[in-house]
């Protein structure tokens, strides 16, 4: 294995609370049948995410490809309210990432690990939302938002890019998300992949292959 130089995390489901944790206060916020939420993006991701039809709606969103007012206007149109009635589409994407909460370990994590010589970046799908970037440019050297370079995860190239801004071979990198088919994607191009489930478990495989200590 090459010499591991650089720490590459996913903001959402990583950095943050969990993706299912803010989908369910999202659809209680607003009322919504979260299963009825679920089936749809069953049905627009197929049964693994990142391995169905390369068009969909929220492929071409993370890829930039549609503005998001059509996106939550295509997805309002699909979601019901638990009494039936139409979903609000202005402003949904807001209200669907409200939930997310920080998880500081994993950003502390992702400090000490730059603080300790390791190159760091962010590397995250966008739903067209809006991030908290505040204090980003201390911890991250490079930060690639799916949406503003026209690639998603689990493409290929959305990795090799990432290393190649780093300056670095992609089997220099340790890439961290929640998504099994987004390490699938970075192993394929020979990053090691750190499946993220809980910031203890991460932090203990990120602690073994960086061997430098990551809690704050």
């Amino acid at each position: 294995m090459a010499e591991l130089r650089a720490l590459i995390v996913d903001w959402g489901g990583v950095l943050t609370s969990p993706l299912q944790d803010a989908m369910a206060s999202w659809c209680e916020a607003d009322g919504l049948d979260l299963d009825g939420f679920r089936a749809v993006m069953k049905e627009w991701l197929g049964s693994s995410y990142g391995e169905q039809a390369a068009l969909n709606p929220v492929h071409a969103l993370e890829r930039g490809e549609i503005e998001v007012p059509d996106f939550e206007i295509e997805l309002a149109r699909r979601l019901r309210t638990r009494d039936g009635s139409e979903v609000e589409a202005t402003g949904l994407l807001t209200r669907m990432f409200a939930g997310f909460v920080p998880q500081p370990a994993i950003a502390d994590a992702v400090r000490l690990a730059k603080a300790g010589g390791f190159a760091t970046a962010l590397l995250s799908n966008s739903w067209g939302n809006e991030y908290p970037r505040e204090g980003w440019d201390t911890i991250f050297d490079v930060v690639v938002i799916s949406g503003e370079v026209n690639l998603r995860k689990p493409d290929h190239e959305i990795y090799q890019l990432t290393a190649a801004r780093l300056g670095l071979d992609p089997a220099q990198c340790v890439f961290v998300d929640d998504l099994k088919p987004n390490i699938r994607g970075a192993t394929e191009v020979g990053m090691v992949g750190v499946h993220h489930v809980t910031p203890q478990q991460t932090i203990d495989e990120l602690e073994a292959l960086l061997k430098i200590r990551l809690r704050a």
